[in-house]
């Protein structure tokens, strides 16, 4: 796959888009405050370079699904707090994601500061993957990098729809790092081989679980999107989240013996992500 890293562009006094994943828990109640953040910190490399090199950089990412309109529970402002404590350099935020007022505070933006916008999908266009919406996005860069791993998949417009708008791309860190790593792995992966994959939803992931299965020995499923496999098997789910209009896909990949399991309850441990607070970004 050929790619630019931001090793490869100049980025000095640069306008720099960075699409970054900050889908991070918070609490549940107000005031809502940041319980896991991982995801924060593996953009912080990228960030640390960026700025150093003397970007102006603008930070976006998503929050949570708040459904196309402002909704305080998803709004960035905890991210920026959080930032804000950890950054050495100058921070600030920005109560939209386009408009004048907007591009006001990029325009003011000077070498080695960062604007953090808030959270993109309080906008449907963003979801929509819709070109006006995106290019709103993209008058606000001359450089557009792309760190969200975790959301790559996704054909939205601050990651999609965008880089038809701005000439100069390039991947963030995190992303080239998990792009060499999955290349390695799924071009000629050893075996066995064991694929953990989580998430809320087999409509978001479904091309990656079957192609997974073409190549891994078993697939592990954890999450919310594990009860939808639970109700194809038959078994009672009370409450919990389903994709009703997925159980019968839910079914034919389960029939695909002999690679996909499932991970129940405490089935697949991960790392808490908790950190003593002294990394600086």
């Amino acid at each position: 796959m050929n790619y630019k890293t931001i090793d490869d562009i100049d980025v000095t006094n640069k306008r720099v888009f960075l699409r970054a994943d900050f889908n991070v828990p918070l609490t549940k109640e107000a005031p809502y405050t940041i319980t896991d953040d991982t995801r924060i910190r593996a953009a912080a490399p990228t960030i640390r370079a960026l700025l150093k090199r003397g970007a102006r950089l603008i930070v976006a990412s998503h929050l949570g699904r708040p459904k196309g309109k402002f909704e305080e529970k998803y709004s960035l402002k905890p991210i920026f707090q959080h930032l804000k404590e950890k950054m050495t350099t100058p921070i600030f935020f920005t109560k939209d994601c386009i408009g004048p007022e907007v591009e006001a505070q990029v325009s003011a933006l000077k070498s080695g500061e960062t604007l953090l916008l808030e959270n993109l999908r309080f906008h449907p266009e963003e979801e929509k993957n819709d070109p006006a919406f995106a290019q709103a996005l993209a008058k606000l860069a001359d450089v557009y990098v792309d760190d969200a791993f975790g959301a790559a998949h996704r054909a939205h417009a601050s990651i999609e729809g965008i880089t038809h708008f701005v000439s100069v791309k390039a991947a963030g860190y995190l992303m080239d790092k998990e792009l060499k790593y999955l290349g390695g792995v799924l071009t000629n992966p050893a075996h066995p081989f064991i694929a953990i994959i989580g998430g809320a939803k087999i409509s978001g992931k479904i091309d990656v679980i079957q192609n997974l299965l073409q190549k891994a020995d078993k697939v592990l499923v954890g999450g919310g999107m594990t009860y939808t496999f639970l109700k194809a098997q038959g078994k009672e789910i009370g409450k919990s989240l389903v994709e009703d209009d997925k159980v019968e896909l839910a079914k034919s990949l389960l029939n695909n013996p002999p690679r996909l399991s499932k991970a129940g309850d405490g089935g697949v441990v991960g790392s808490s992500g908790r950190y003593d607070g002294s990394e600086r970004i």
